[in-house]
């Protein structure tokens, strides 16, 4: 009878808990509409394409607050988190520069890292691309791979690079040409191909006859977190 009434209350305390569980916060993640802002090559180490002189951006916006200022096209990695370019306002202003009256002072617009964004946690983090160099790399997506031309930090050598989100090492890393970072072309490598089957990725680097690699497809190491986490600060500057 004893083990009885406990068996009870433990059923007892169980529902009791479950009906006081605080309900899951749902987060709402969404890109604002496009808006162009002055840019030039002048004040972006990634380079605009000639002719370039203004820069599409988009509000990536976390329930309804700024996080970051995004630029081009989003690729969805799974149903619920996706990647897209960030795009930075940094002060150009030089030390003594006195902005005239009324002025907001010196700014420039540059593309910057790519970011991991998860729909469901509303969780936004930089990626860390090996050999990833903004003057350079070309990203072309495909599932949770990311194909583009690296640059070795020396800055000599031009690399065939394909990482995947959030595994260790790059699934292919071949080097491609010497590098030359006064001379060189631009672009020095245009964005690679993807084909599925087989799954096989062209890099085009300039000047370079083009280099097909095949890819041995793994398992998606990206994890998606659970957790109720908020996303990034607000973004302190706004254009």
């Amino acid at each position: 009878m004893r083990s009885f009434a406990g068996s009870a209350t433990l059923l007892l305390l169980l529902a009791s808990s479950s009906l006081h569980a605080v309900p899951r916060k749902t987060h709402t993640v969404v890109l604002g509409a496009a808006r162009k802002v002055a840019y030039s090559k002048a004040g972006d180490p990634a380079g605009a394409a000639p002719g370039e002189d203004s820069l599409k951006i988009r509000a990536l916006l976390v329930d309804g607050a700024l996080k970051e200022w995004t630029t081009g096209d989003a690729h969805d990695v799974t149903d619920r988190s996706f990647v897209v370019r960030r795009a930075l306002r940094l002060n150009d202003a030089l030390p003594g520069d006195q902005p005239a009256t009324g002025a907001k002072g010196e700014w420039v617009w540059q593309r910057g890292p790519w970011l991991l964004v998860d729909r469901v946690t509303g969780h936004i983090a930089a990626l860390k691309l090996p050999d990833y160099d903004p003057g350079v790399s070309q990203v072309a997506w495909f599932r949770d791979y990311a194909a583009y031309c690296g640059l070795t930090p020396s800055g000599k050598s031009l690399y065939a690079v394909v990482a995947q989100i959030a595994a260790r090492k790059p699934a292919l890393a071949k080097r491609l040409a010497a590098f030359d970072a006064t001379n060189h072309p631009d672009p020095a490598c245009i964005q690679p191909d993807w084909q599925r089957e087989p799954l096989r990725v062209t890099f085009h680097p300039a000047g370079k006859d083009a280099a097909a690699y095949d890819i041995v497809p793994g398992s998606a190491v990206l994890v998606e977190d659970s957790d109720d986490d908020a996303g990034t600060p607000d973004a302190a500057a706004r254009p």
